[in-house]
């Protein structure tokens, strides 16, 4: 009898061990610190996997007291943590949490933190290394990193110890601002020593995306043109822009959602097999991918990209507002809500397999999904019938809420007639695990610790993206607000997007 393994949820072989550091939060009492970052290396310290003398500093220009940052980062792990508050783990992690004011405008500005940083580093015994998190608004990013420059906080890398920069998306709002925002950093720091972070990538579904193609002979042979039909990307929002107008309204779906995750789920799909898991490695695959997408143009767009805006409607039995009516809102606004698209991997693995990507807010739930769906059988045996053909097998992975992924297959209905209908095989994370996936934020700040960049974008990747979606968008300004097509909230998007799927003979299959 085999004996069960005991599974490790953060465990990698060969995975580097994090080092002690020092992490400095610019934004620090700001709302991502407050959701993800303070709730995740509360998790990390609980899971005995914070090295024990981290320190943690928040950044920002409103001056705290270190007991009041403490309290904000309480409140945060209390309200968001994905386990409840333990008191004697919390006093023990809050002793690491300082804060630290600092006024990025002024040549001087961050001699405040600089004197924070030596008195907390000589108290807990830490050595120098540091990582730079900026959780700030984009256009902060280049003056912050200058200004850690002119302050001389970087240690070049190889002459002691670390300093690595964490940067949040979006990274610019198109291909030229992003490249200036690289340069802009490239002058401070190494490509080695920076993390362009995408959270999706730090989800346990996605990294076990290379898992389930790699690690098991079932499922790689099938991942080309010959087998694959199709292959379906769907990251649906139930909620609308909430409280992020400002920064909604100068992105849209196309440059919040398919620059970034959609694009990398897309490249870890259709990648081609590693020949090994060093970081570069992998992420040299993935380019891979995006460099071969079939290039947009005007024709292109207009055929194979659908936009829209969703309207007043319906929202778990709920009027809703449309986006235009939301506060901070552009009352005549252009910006796209959804975002749906055909394209295809012009390469020898995928010649002719159509990839159709979907995103959008105000849809009817919540969800994200990969459905990968092989081709038909063939009309004979049990598919003879042209009224009642049988379904496609279909691999979905799903990303969230519900994690795992299944496989539908066609089964012989008990009894003592032949009967054919489709069935399930289902795998679920908490059910076999027995316990609630760590949260992205948990694996991608122990990465940046281990020096771990594989689930972390490239600049070159990140320049591909913007590279690739950039006719969308020139076109779009070209055709201005006629062209925008509006959805009710609560639907599945506008109905060119059904038409954009059905033209090939396909459906959308919604999780």
């Amino acid at each position: 009898m085999t004996t069960p393994l005991e599974i490790d949820p953060h465990a990698r072989s060969s995975a580097p061990a994090p080092q002690p550091a020092t992490i400095v939060i610019f934004g620090g009492a700001g709302d991502l610190a407050h959701r993800k970052l303070l709730p995740a290396l509360y998790n990390l310290h609980v899971d005995g996997l914070l090295p024990p003398s981290t320190a943690v500093v928040g950044v920002g220009r409103k001056p705290l007291t270190d007991d009041a940052y403490r309290q904000f980062a309480r409140e945060g792990v209390e309200q968001f943590s994905r386990r409840p508050l333990d008191g004697a783990q919390w006093e023990a992690f809050a002793a690491s949490l300082f804060f630290a004011s600092a006024d990025i405008d002024d040549e001087r500005g961050l001699a405040p933190l600089g004197s924070k940083l030596d008195v907390v580093e000589q108290a807990r015994g830490l050595k120098g290394n540091r990582i730079y998190y900026l959780a700030v608004p984009p256009t902060l990013f280049v003056p912050t990193v200058r200004q850690l420059a002119r302050s001389r906080f970087i240690t070049p890398p190889g002459s002691g110890p670390f300093a690595r920069l964490v940067v949040e998306k979006p990274i610019g709002q198109d291909l030229q601002s992003a490249m200036a925002i690289n340069d802009a950093i490239a002058e401070v720091f190494a490509e080695p020593q920076i993390f362009r972070i995408d959270h999706y990538l730090g989800k346990e579904t996605v990294q076990n995306i290379l898992v389930m193609r790699f690690a098991n002979s079932l499922f790689e042979p099938l991942f080309n043109q010959k087998y694959i039909d199709h292959v379906q990307i769907t990251v649906a929002e139930r909620e609308g822009v909430g409280t992020r107008a400002g920064y909604y309204e100068q992105a849209g779906a196309l440059r919040d959602m398919v620059q970034n995750h959609l694009l990398q789920l897309l490249a870890l799909v259709a990648m081609e097999p590693p020949h090994s898991l060093d970081a570069d490695v992998v992420r040299d695959e993935k380019l891979e991918v995006l460099q071969s997408l079939r290039p947009l143009n005007d024709t292109s767009v207009d055929s194979c990209v659908v936009r829209g805006q969703y309207t007043a409607g319906t929202a778990e039995d709920e009027r809703v507002l449309g986006y235009r009516q939301e506060h901070g809102v552009n009352p005549a606004s252009t910006t796209e809500t959804f975002v749906a698209l055909q394209t295809f991997v012009d390469n020898w693995r995928w010649a002719g397999v159509p990839f159709f990507l979907r995103t959008g807010k105000r849809l009817p739930t919540r969800a994200s999904a990969i459905s990968i769906q092989l081709k038909d059988v063939p009309p004979i045996l049990f598919n003879t019938d042209k009224a009642r053909r049988l379904d496609a097998n279909v691999l979905t992975i799903r990303i969230q809420p519900d994690e795992g992924f299944s496989l539908s297959i066609e089964s012989k209905v008990p009894g003592p007639h032949v009967r054919v209908r489709p069935v399930e095989m289902n795998f679920d994370y908490t059910d076999t695990f027995g316990t609630a996936s760590p949260e992205a934020y948990e694996r991608l700040l122990l990465d940046v610790m281990a020096g771990d960049a594989t689930l972390f974008m490239r600049r070159d990747s990140v320049e591909t993206s913007w590279r690739w979606i950039t006719p969308a968008l020139d076109r779009w300004d070209e055709l201005g607000p006629a062209s925008l097509p509006v959805y009710p909230a609560g639907t599945w998007g506008p109905e060119a997007a059904c038409h954009l799927i059905e033209r090939s003979g396909r459906r959308w299959r919604h999780p």
